[in-house]
């Protein structure tokens, strides 16, 4: 079977194509792809994935809200069987968000089933519905989206481990800690076909995103090795294209757990000698041979956060400087700073000269200082929000990205009262008109 997904995704695979030049939207344009006999794909923010059995159809994942509309006319071009099931690989809300139309088609509703953590992480969104509106602001620029607080809650939920059967094929689920607690993957032995979730995504795994709860790299390695021991014919992933061919999943698999491992090992021997996370975070890198991989590339989170949720989930949250532990609030400490640097102007000045001798970490933590220090200095905003455009453009990680252009929109925005979501997506988008020419 050579579908265009498949063409693509070996291409993918040998690296003759880098992840942002496969062309998602046209691939969702072709309509529900069959990878293998009776398994079909739509490719999204989300991915999608139906099984067709003698009893009915099952879904594996239903995607994003604003896609819904059209993943159900996609997979009702493929199929036409009743849904029997559909399997949440995880609460996130980019893949349990497009039930609605097989939920309104007649007769009895399909059965929602999940892991029974996710009910739980549904109770939990609601109770911060406001604050992941916020960062879903910050990390994506979603314009004017607010958080839901109502959820399609599951049917039928396991703890371990469960099988569902559509008659001449089966679905063995599986619970696995990994980036949520709440993780399911699934494997069709009939078919030799692995349903992974977000448990692989074609990029650095998400096991450390500073804006959201603990990650388990320990044991997401776990369950990559325990996936790895089935000899899958194909992965289809949570993000991105599927991998066919035992022994690239079995590679893609074991490369991801052994990435893992590397990071966790050595922040962990780091702790145990006592040092502090400062000098952790500067010290752990991903082996070099791993990091070169397609699958392993940092598109959206980075090992450097994934030290930190290391050390959250072993150490707690004290950093180990005892200056933090009940610090002075940020705009005393940044007033105190400017006034031994004879003011916010001269750490802001200082800001552009360590931007100006590429150091972004640096100038980033004095811009930010002095605009604590001085909140309402026009100047001062000028120099933060052209440090943090300036650290956008060389952030690999789409979660630093979004960090970086919120700070740099809201200074941008409170010089020249522009919309702050407006400038968020100036700076998103390259479009850095108000930067001096010799700063791009």
């Amino acid at each position: 079977m050579d579908t265009p997904i498949l063409q693509y995704a070996d291409k993918l695979w040998r690296g003759s194509v880098r992840p942002d030049e496969v062309p998602l939207s046209e691939l969702r344009r072709g309509g529900a792809q069959e990878i293998t006999y009776g398994v079909a794909m739509w490719p999204a923010s989300g991915n999608v994935y139906a099984v067709r059995g003698e009893d009915g159809l099952a879904l594996f994942d239903t995607g994003n809200a604003l896609d819904a509309p059209a993943m159900y006319r996609a997979i009702r071009g493929w199929c036409d069987q009743t849904v029997k099931y559909a399997v949440f690989s995880h609460g996130h809300l980019d893949h349990v968000s497009g039930m609605e139309g097989f939920d309104e088609e007649p007769g009895p509703r399909p059965t929602v089933v999940a892991q029974e953590g996710v009910a739980r992480r549904f109770v939990r969104y609601a109770r911060t519905a406001g604050y992941n509106t916020v960062v879903d602001q910050r990390e994506n620029g979603f314009v004017r989206m607010g958080w839901p607080n109502t959820y399609r809650t599951p049917d039928l939920t396991y703890e371990d481990r469960l099988t569902l059967s559509l008659g001449d094929v089966t679905l063995q689920l599986r619970h696995a800690l990994g980036e949520t607690d709440d993780a399911t993957w699934a494997f069709l032995p009939e078919r030799g076909v692995l349903l992974t979730g977000d448990l692989f995504v074609w990029a650095v795994p998400g096991a450390g995103d500073p804006q959201k709860v603990q990650r388990y790299p320990d044991e997401w390695a776990v369950a990559l090795r325990r996936m790895a021991t089935l000899d899958a014919d194909i992965l289809l992933p949570g993000h991105g294209l599927p991998i066919a061919g035992a022994a690239r999943v079995r590679r893609a698999l074991t490369d991801t757990a052994d990435y893992l491992d590397s990071l966790v090992e050595q922040t962990l021997d780091l702790m145990n000698a006592g040092a502090r996370l400062d000098e952790i975070l500067h010290a752990v890198t991903p082996p070099p041979e791993l990091a070169d991989r397609a699958y392993l590339r940092p598109h959206y989170d980075e090992p450097e956060f994934i030290v930190r949720n290391v050390w959250r989930l072993h150490g707690g949250w004290h950093d180990g400087n005892p200056a933090h532990l009940k610090p002075a609030p940020d705009a005393v400490f940044a007033r105190a700073v400017a006034e031994l640097s004879a003011g916010a102007g001269t750490v802001a000045g200082r800001a552009v000269e360590a931007a100006a001798d590429g150091d972004l970490r640096l100038a980033c933590q004095l811009a930010e200082l002095a605009a604590q220090a001085a909140p309402d200095d026009h100047k001062v905003h000028e120099i933060r929000a052209l440090v943090y455009a300036l650290r956008v453009q060389q952030e690999p990680g789409a979660i630093a990205r979004g960090v970086y252009a919120w700070a740099a929109a809201e200074s941008r925005s409170k010089i020249t009262g522009l919309d702050l979501l407006d400038v968020y997506h100036e700076v998103t988008g390259g479009r850095l008109w108000w930067m001096p020419s010799s700063a791009c």
